[in-house]
């Protein structure tokens, strides 16, 4: 599934529904992380910004990838304490992906995540895991799990976020 949109919040639940549509299955922690990444470039980039949502599944894997045109706001995994209203939609995303990155492009970002079926355990432990840098050209940054052998390798290059 790929969809070509401007990022608007009354976008996101007709994404939600679009995925589960289009995986004819239940799927309630793809759609969140659908939400969450769509809702970081409404958030950090801006209403309107052009995003291509692709979503796929191979081996066992569904793959979920927001690509968006500002290559400076990268996400940031952080800690919210009990009184904070935001920054958990990453520490939810990490919660329940398998393993998650960011891809740096001249002209733009893909942040991606990669969830098992359902019932597959996490190999990773979370929100503890600091992200390892990659040099240009060698690799894409992945948040957690950089060296899980079983996972299949992430298309495009890039670097990890600093933060």
């Amino acid at each position: 599934m790929e969809v070509e949109l401007l990022a608007f919040p009354k976008a996101v639940p007709e994404l939600r529904r679009a995925v589960r549509e289009r995986l004819g299955a239940p799927c309630a922690d793809v759609q969140l992380c659908v939400s969450e990444l769509v809702g970081n470039v409404i958030r950090h980039v801006g209403e309107g910004a052009p995003v291509r949502l692709r979503v796929s599944r191979a081996g066992g894997l569904t793959r979920v990838e927001v690509d968006d045109p500002d290559p400076r706001a990268l996400p940031v995994l952080v800690h919210a304490t009990a009184d904070d209203e935001t920054g958990r939609g990453l520490a939810l995303l990490d919660a329940v992906a398998l393993r998650w990155g960011v891809e740096q492009g001249a002209s733009g970002k893909t942040v991606w995540c990669e969830l098992g079926e359902a019932g597959t355990v996490r190999r990773g432990s979370g929100l503890g895991n600091a992200a390892q840098p990659v040099s240009p050209g060698t690799g894409p940054a992945d948040v957690r799990n950089a060296s899980a052998a079983a996972a299949p390798p992430p298309r495009r290059r890039g670097r990890s976020p600093s933060g």
